[in-house]
């Protein structure tokens, strides 16, 4: 069966009463009712194409994107020619990384990133390595932190780029970027990072950093899916390969038509991030904390991920004596949360995220990623405490 409209089916899945409480915020985030209201026009009335150029609907659209341009690059230090509308970060990512390689064939074939990246990360590097690159996966410390010493010796002559996230999709940790950034100046190599997770919720410098390339996504900060950027330095310029060809938009670097109802979207929800970011930042960390200090009746918990160099909204655990599986069905009528990336859910081997902190597989699979955010109250989070103990105590005598 199908989608019902009015219907309490959906996708085969039965739901019946009150939904669950969302906790799920580094899969996607709702999108805020003010970045709706700021997108609806370029729906119906200001809805023209913004390459065509010879009448008002084309220019009221164009006006648009550029205005979007110039504040989604203010919020990164950037201007605004530098950045690139994608469809996602995950097209960011692959511009940026095939990009380089591609045009960065003479001077070297060496690529460095992290044990813990993304797939949209990881997965074009292998996908590099099939065509005769060579790439050094680092591992992490303990606390998913980069060993800034192992990055030092994994740098080449024929190194040409370092990609690294500024915070982790499941474990929350921020990455030293700035010292990274440095490291990489002093070389020559281009630096790339993934901030999906960190837009709009942590400070982006990019001249600060300094990184070369910056992969955004507009779904993880109240924004629509299916828009994101990609920044593309220019000073010093940053050579790159397009990946999309057929009509030229976006200098050149990515064809398609650009969809202004997305990037308002996406630059209003950036806009209000920011806005919002330093009170938001201090009321999620104490419900963090509030969640945290809920599970310590249980015992036998394991933070994964630094302490505090993470993620305000982020809380990781591994649960002792718990069968992973059971964890997740006896909560799913309760929260709506998972144990690792939203991309990666189908697969049922442990998460490769948590295998490179030092996890079991027994750890790895009883693990539960919290992910709070604007529209969470503290009530849910003690209904959630409240559950998770009870589901908890519930399956350890019978955990095999």
């Amino acid at each position: 069966m199908g989608k019902q409209v009015m219907g309490k089916q959906v996708m085969g899945k039965q739901t019946t009463g009150k939904r669950p409480i969302y906790l799920d915020c580094h899969a996607t985030t709702p999108v805020d009712p003010r970045v709706v209201e700021a997108m609806v026009p370029f729906f119906t009335e200001h809805f023209g194409n913004p390459a065509s150029l010879t009448h008002a609907y084309g220019w009221e659209a164009e006006a648009a994107v550029t205005q979007a341009r110039a504040t989604l690059a203010a919020a990164i230090h950037a201007s605004p020619e530098e950045i690139i509308f994608t469809s996602g970060a995950t097209e960011a990512n692959n511009l940026a990384i095939k990009g380089i390689a591609e045009a960065c064939l003479s001077r070297g074939r060496h690529l460095i990133t992290v044990q813990t990246e993304h797939s949209a990360v990881l997965d074009p590097c292998k996908y590099l390595e099939s065509l005769g690159f060579e790439v050094t996966y680092l591992p992490v410390q303990p606390d998913g932190l980069v060993d800034l010493d192992l990055l030092e010796k994994a740098f080449r002559d024929d190194t040409v780029l370092v990609s690294i996230m500024a915070a982790n999709n499941e474990i929350g940790v921020l990455q030293p970027l700035a010292e990274i950034g440095a490291r990489c100046r002093e070389r020559g190599v281009f630096f790339h990072s993934d901030a999906a997770q960190a837009i709009g919720k942590i400070p982006l410098d990019v001249q600060a950093m300094p990184v070369d390339l910056l992969s955004l996504t507009a779904h993880k900060v109240y924004g629509p899916k299916g828009t994101g950027a990609l920044y593309v330095r220019r000073r010093p310029r940053v050579p790159l390969a397009a990946q999309l060809h057929g009509g030229g938009h976006e200098r050149g670097l990515r064809s398609g038509t650009l969809y202004p109802p997305q990037i308002v979207g996406f630059a209003k929800a950036v806009e209000l991030g920011l806005a919002e970011m330093a009170a938001e930042g201090d009321r999620l960390l104490t419900l963090r904390q509030h969640l945290w200090e809920g599970l310590q009746s249980l015992g036998g918990l394991h933070l994964n991920g630094h302490a505090s160099q993470r993620l305000p909204g982020n809380l990781n655990v591994s649960f002792e004596g718990v069968d992973g599986q059971a964890l997740l069905l006896g909560l799913r009528s309760v929260v709506a949360l998972s144990s690792g990336a939203a991309c990666s859910t189908a697969s049922t081997a442990p998460s490769p995220v948590l295998k490179a902190l030092g996890r079991d597989d027994d750890l790895a699979y009883a693990s539960l990623r919290f992910g709070l955010g604007r529209f969470t109250t503290a009530e849910e989070i003690d209904q959630v405490v409240a559950a998770v103990v009870a589901t908890v105590q519930a399956l350890r005598p019978v955990a095999p």
